[in-house]
């Protein structure tokens, strides 16, 4: 589609209408400065973004157990949650937050219009949940571990539901055996056995994690036992469908009470691969990064093509076939979405 052609008078319109938007943050910025250097703010202080409201952030205080409402300088890049920031206490008790620090990562998904937004930042772990029921499939779950592997954030294979699985833990065991053997770290839960949350605390203690998984899984109800303290609403399984339903509406940093940092997000939850190519989908899967770059052609797509590392590796064992096979199912699937 052709863009529209703008007359003089609307270009001039629009140029005017930016303008008048620079100059109001501009004065907004200049009153926060005048507020700095005439004493209204305290010293600079370190935080951590616990929310985010627009141009409002939540920031909890790094030297006491409370939090702080504070606005964003206008001179400042977007921040998420999860943001290390540097800030300054108002008379009023409000905050402005001046810098922020750097980050070790960050994590986004598309949004609307198919460009990356950022959601969440300084993450040391990202937990696939997944459960006896609805039943766990394969694909699922590496089509996340590949979405968790772009962004250079590990990830944990979570089982919720174990008090679901029969006595020889069935298919579901030898699963997460071949996933224990490619190197992921494998936790299993319950909610309903008094220590059946054990193993996931300690996997969180010390460190900064968020969940996803598809609906139903049990990550707001293992979130409510983790968070005793928090009311959280939980998302029902449907009796018929078998599937549930998103219950948080926005990104927020939960202290864990053992040590460690949660947050939750529908943004988080909904971890997809539409922003990904072959390449990085090829990438994701982590046994096959010793055998790329060995294939006969340099543009081979690991199809029928002769001379194949990977075909190669999987003829031998190298590679499982069903993850190869998985990992076909999932480039099918990208072509799908561009056609």
């Amino acid at each position: 589609m052709s863009k529209r052609k703008l007359s003089r008078q609307q270009r001039w319109r629009i140029e005017k209408i930016q303008a008048e938007r620079a100059a109001r943050a501009a004065r907004h910025d200049a009153r926060d400065q005048d507020k700095l250097e005439a004493g209204a703010y305290g010293p600079e202080r370190l935080g951590r973004v616990i929310a985010h409201f627009g141009r409002t952030l939540e920031v909890g205080s790094t030297t006491e157990d409370r939090t702080y409402r504070c606005h964003l300088r206008a001179n400042l890049d977007a921040l998420v949650t999860g943001d290390h920031v540097v800030w300054r206490e108002g008379s009023d008790g409000s905050g402005v937050v001046v810098a922020r620090g750097e980050r070790d990562n960050v994590l986004e998904r598309p949004d609307a219009r198919g460009q990356l937004k950022p959601v969440a930042a300084n993450i040391d772990q990202i937990l696939i949940v997944f459960a006896v029921e609805p039943v766990a499939y394969a694909n699922l779950i590496d089509r996340y571990l590949v979405a968790a592997e772009a962004t250079g954030i590990p990830p944990v294979l979570v089982l919720n539901k174990i008090d679901l699985l029969p006595e020889d833990g069935g298919k579901l065991h030898e699963l997460l055996q071949r996933y224990e053997m490619l190197g992921y770290p494998v936790v299993t839960t319950s909610t309903q056995h008094a220590d059946g949350l054990e193993a996931l605390h300690r996997q969180l203690t010390g460190r900064t994690s968020v969940f996803v998984g598809q609906s139903g899984v049990g990550k707001s109800s293992l979130i409510d036992r983790l968070l005793p303290d928090e009311a959280l609403r939980i998302g029902e399984l449907s009796s018929d469908s078998r599937k549930g339903t998103h219950t948080t509406t926005t990104a927020r940093l939960y202290q864990l009470p053992a040590g460690g940092e949660l947050i939750d997000s529908p943004g988080i939850r909904e971890f997809g691969l539409v922003h990904l190519d072959e390449r990085q989908v090829t990438e994701g899967f982590i046994e096959f990064r010793e055998f790329l770059g060995h294939c006969r052609f340099r543009d081979c797509r690991h199809r029928s093509e002769p001379g194949c590392a990977l075909l190669a590796a999987v003829e031998r064992g190298a590679i499982h076939p069903e993850r190869f096979a998985s990992y076909r199912q999932i480039l099918d699937s990208l072509d799908d979405d561009l056609r």
